[in-house]
């Protein structure tokens, strides 16, 4: 009876190893981001781009729409983004589905989008291509503020469209 019950259970342990190493999708060990990263990716409406007053940073800083902290990537070139993969698990590109609207304090001059090399459209915002942090929980989150991942370094960013430093 006992030869059964482990059968069962090392059985149960491969599926589980099986379905965790399938595919390029994100495995249930790796971190996930909090709601504005899955409401970043809706296909349906544009993204609203706002700023908001940090106590983290002292000074007003870009959000989306919930005031949810965005981010820029140093090492992006242009408007094209470098984070992929890996680093897009940590740092979530902020997508949207239509044309992005600027909210109280955004410029809508500075906003546009660029297509990222998996066809989906990211909000850039003073030519950034914009992220957000996966430790950021809730509006008024900046822990990747200076944060060195992935090979350079993250920055919240300014009303004006430039890294806060």
């Amino acid at each position: 009876m006992k030869s059964k019950g482990l059968l069962a259970s090392a059985i149960a342990a491969l599926a589980l190893v099986a379905a965790s190493c399938g595919g390029s999708s994100p495995s249930a060990a790796a971190p996930t981001s909090p709601s504005p990263a899955a409401s970043s990716s809706s296909a349906g409406a544009g993204t609203t781009i706002a700023t908001a007053n940090s106590a983290k940073i002292g000074q007003q800083i870009v959000v989306d729409g919930k005031g949810i902290t965005l981010y820029l990537f140093v090492a992006d070139t242009g408007t094209a983004s470098t984070c992929y993969q890996a680093c897009a698990q940590i740092w979530p590109p902020l997508l949207t589905g239509a044309a992005p609207a600027a909210g109280p304090g955004a410029q809508a001059s500075l906003l546009g989008t660029t297509t990222r090399t998996d066809g989906k459209v990211q909000v850039t915002y003073g030519g950034h291509p914009l992220y957000y942090f996966v430790q950021d929980k809730q509006a008024g989150d900046a822990t990747g503020q200076a944060v060195n991942s992935f090979g350079a370094l993250w920055w919240v960013v300014s009303p004006a469209g430039a890294a806060i430093h």
